[in-house]
């Protein structure tokens, strides 16, 4: 079966891509995927679409069945799932797909968000002292 999410625009993710993602890209879209689910091949060509057309975020896909460990840090339940993260933060990741304009969206709230708040919100939450 061909890939539904293969594009040079979309990024094809493993672990170690992920990290260097995540490192990277300030503006970060995820798509945890796998080749047999039906929703996932109906939403790839607007997540390629989109892709294309948003040139200062970065679009990638993680194959669930290729990569459950991936799936499992995300804590991706459901598929087709979709992932946003701002400066390696993730601010958004919500099972379904999108339409387009909804993944546009997406991207336009993740510019918007200030991250120096994003960040002392973390630095303040209880899961900040757990390590601790």
């Amino acid at each position: 079966m061909s890939d539904p999410l293969a594009t040079s625009r979309v990024l094809h993710l493993d672990e170690p891509g992920v990290a260097r993602a995540l490192a990277e890209h300030e503006v970060l879209v995820v798509a945890f995927w796998a080749p047999w689910c039906g929703p996932c091949q109906a939403f790839a060509p607007v997540f390629e679409s989109v892709a294309e057309e948003t040139g200062d975020a970065v679009f990638g896909k993680v194959n669930v069945d290729a990569e459950p460990s991936l799936a499992a840090q995300f804590g991706v339940r459901s598929i087709p799932s979709v992932m946003g993260v701002r400066e390696g933060v993730v601010l958004y990741l919500q099972p379904g797909a999108l339409s387009a304009a909804d993944l546009v969206a997406l991207v336009g709230h993740l510019r918007a968000v200030d991250m120096d708040k994003v960040r002392a919100a973390l630095a303040t939450s209880p899961e900040s002292d757990a390590g601790a």
